[in-house]
Formats: structure tokens, sequence, C-alpha cells
């Protein structure tokens, strides 16, 4: 029997006592996130919301097997978000739907969820009304039977089976009404019960778990009274992606006390925030670095080595991977690195010859 099933569905319970500690720790950390990014320049800020919405949409999209071009989600966000410079030529319909999607549920989170909204939300996600090679029925309820099953043809095993059709309508209106008249619960508290609500009706043919991930981030950002995002959910439940199935399916076959599943959710969310937060740490130490380098002359390619050696380098400097990155002659690329390491900018590495490599000096904090 699924909870769906029970007599008194969708009447939930959970242990206050031991959610409100982990509530109050989580709230405090979403404080000292927000805090911090306010203490970054304008332009970092922009940078982070951009990277943070992108790598929402990626891994949302991922967590269902889906892998969508990161430079294209970029583009979309950034084109949406008036960073023109950030944008590039091309679109991808698919893309852009799954974008006005999840910057409708953010950037509007004080406006009430409607189902002619949702319907809207499942139109952007299947603008040629099929998923892969399926057609499936798009901007409405399904009609069908939902089922999650795993396994070889005729060894099935089924893990969750949804409410009948006929039942999604009346579901669905119950969950809205709560939903947009419950004001007493902690919105944070209110997206784990909400996402768990949403994907047990499974009221769309496909696309029930990135619909019920956009609620999610609908909520916290109202717990922010934000619409900036500087972290990614979708990301760390992407990293348990086998965790998160696992939950859902056991609480969806267990009692409507569902304090197990909250306690995860919560744990998930901290670890995002605090993903966030080192990832703030890096931009508040590359923003100390320009502040002292604002004193030295660099043209613009030293400039962009810089700026990739404080982010997101991977591997070893050397004179030929400059060349490449910067499309500069060698002779150009070891004159540039020369001047840095006259300036005490670069250092070079202790092994020579061929395998000369060069990296950044530490800078104190």
């Amino acid at each position: 029997m699924y909870i769906h099933e029970l007599d008194n569905w969708p009447r939930f319970s959970w242990d206050h006592q031991k959610l409100s500690k982990l509530l109050i720790e989580l709230r405090h950390q979403q404080g000292r996130l927000i805090g911090g990014m306010e203490s970054i320049g304008f332009h970092a800020r922009d940078e982070t919301i951009l990277r943070v919405l992108t790598q929402d949409v990626v891994k949302s999209s991922e967590i269902e097997g889906e892998l969508l071009d990161r430079s294209c989600v970029r583009s979309s966000v950034a084109r949406h978000l008036g960073i023109e410079s950030a944008a590039l030529d091309k679109k991808d319909k698919n893309i852009e739907g799954v974008v006005e999607m999840m910057l409708d549920a953010t950037q509007k989170f004080d406006q009430e969820l409607s189902k002619e909204r949702l319907l809207h939300w499942h139109a952007l996600l299947f603008p040629t009304g099929r998923s892969g090679n399926n057609k499936i029925k798009v901007g409405a309820w399904r009609t069908g039977i939902v089922q999650v099953v795993s396994g070889r043809i005729g060894k099935e095993v089924v893990h969750f089976e949804a409410p009948v059709a006929e039942r999604v309508d009346h579901e669905m209106r119950l969950f809205l009404e709560w939903f947009n008249k419950e004001t007493v619960l902690d919105p944070v508290l209110k997206a784990s019960i909400a996402h768990l609500w949403f994907v047990t009706i499974h009221p769309f043919d496909d696309g029930n778990g990135r619909i019920g991930r956009a609620i999610v981030d609908m909520l916290l950002a109202r717990s922010e009274q934000s619409s900036r995002r500087f972290y990614s959910l979708s990301a760390q439940i992407q990293l348990e992606r086998k965790n998160y199935y696992a939950y859902l399916e056991k609480t969806q076959k267990g009692g409507l006390d569902i304090t197990p599943w909250i306690e995860w959710f919560f744990e998930c969310l901290g670890l995002a925030i605090e993903e966030a937060m080192s990832s703030l740490d890096t931009i508040l130490n590359k923003a100390q670095v320009w502040e002292i380098l604002t004193k030295v002359s660099l043209n613009e390619r030293q400039k962009k080595m810089v700026n990739r050696l404080l982010g997101d380098f991977v591997g070893k400097l050397t004179s030929s991977k400059w060349a490449k990155m910067t499309k500069c002659s060698q002779d150009t690329a070891y004159r540039d690195i020369l001047d840095l390491v006259q300036q005490g900018i670069l250092v070079k590495n202790e092994e020579g010859g061929r395998s000369t490599s060069y990296s950044l000096r530490p800078f104190p904090h």
C-alpha cells in the first residue's frame, strides 16, 4: 500500500522537536550565505547567480537522465536575466523552455501557484509534444497509469504506482489549495513536504521530477524573500541521486509520518549551501587578489589567464597551454609568463626542462 492509498492521506505528520533544531541551523546557514554574497561586488554576484541557475537547470535534467548542453543553458539564462555579454547566438527551444520554467518559479516566487501555471510549465518542458521518441500529453494532467519500474521485461520491479488518473484533478486541487493558503509552515519545511506530495501525485505523463524541484526552488526563494539563487539543491540531489530515489520510494511505501524524508531533504539542502559557501570563499579570495593586482600593469591576455588560475584552471600552466588558451604565439606566451614571474605573480614550479610549468603565487588573505 502506498501513502496516497491510506485513509488519512494527505495528512502528513513529522517530529517537530527533532526537525526544529535542523531547521534553525539551515536558516542560519542561509543567512550566512546571503550575508556573504552581499559583501562581494555586483559583477561577481551576477556571475554567481548565472553559474548557479545554469547548474540548477542542467543538474535537474541530469537527475532524469537528460543531458543538456551547458553552454546553451548558460546562454539562455544570461539572455533571460539581461546579461547579454554572456549570451550566445545559438538557441535550443527545449533548453529555452526549461530555463523559462525555472526562472518563472524563482523570479516570480511570490505569485500564486495555479493549475494554469503548472500546465504552462509542462508545455515549456515539452515544446514538441514528445519526451524522447514518445508522444506525450502536454500541458494537461495525465490520463493513464504511471508506474516507476526497473528490471528486465518479465522480471520488472514496481517501485511506485501513482494515484489513478481519475484522482489527479482532485488531488492537485487539494495540493494547490494547501500550497497557496498554508502560511504557518516555514517555507523550507514546506518545500520538503511540497516536493514529496507533488511527485506522489505524479500529475503529468513526464517531467514530474523537474517540475517538483522547480516548486522546491520557488519555496526556497520565498524562504529568502529573494529571486537571487546562490546555491543549487538540484546539483546536490544529482550527487545523491540513488538516495533521493530510495528515500522517495521508502516514504511512499510507509506511513504518513515523513520525518526521515524531511531529515534527508534538510541534510541535502545543508550540503548544497555548504558547497555555495566554499564557492563564496573562492570568490572572496579572487576579489582580494584582484584588489592587490590593481596596482600592477597587466595586458588582456595576462588578466584572462590570472582569472582562470584563480578559478577553474585544470592541470599545470605551461607556455604552450598559455599560447593555446590566449590564441597567441609561443614567444608571446613566454614573454607574458616571464613578466608575471618578474612581478612576483607567478612562480616557476620545481621541475624544469621540457616540463617547465608555473603556478600562481600564494596571496595573503
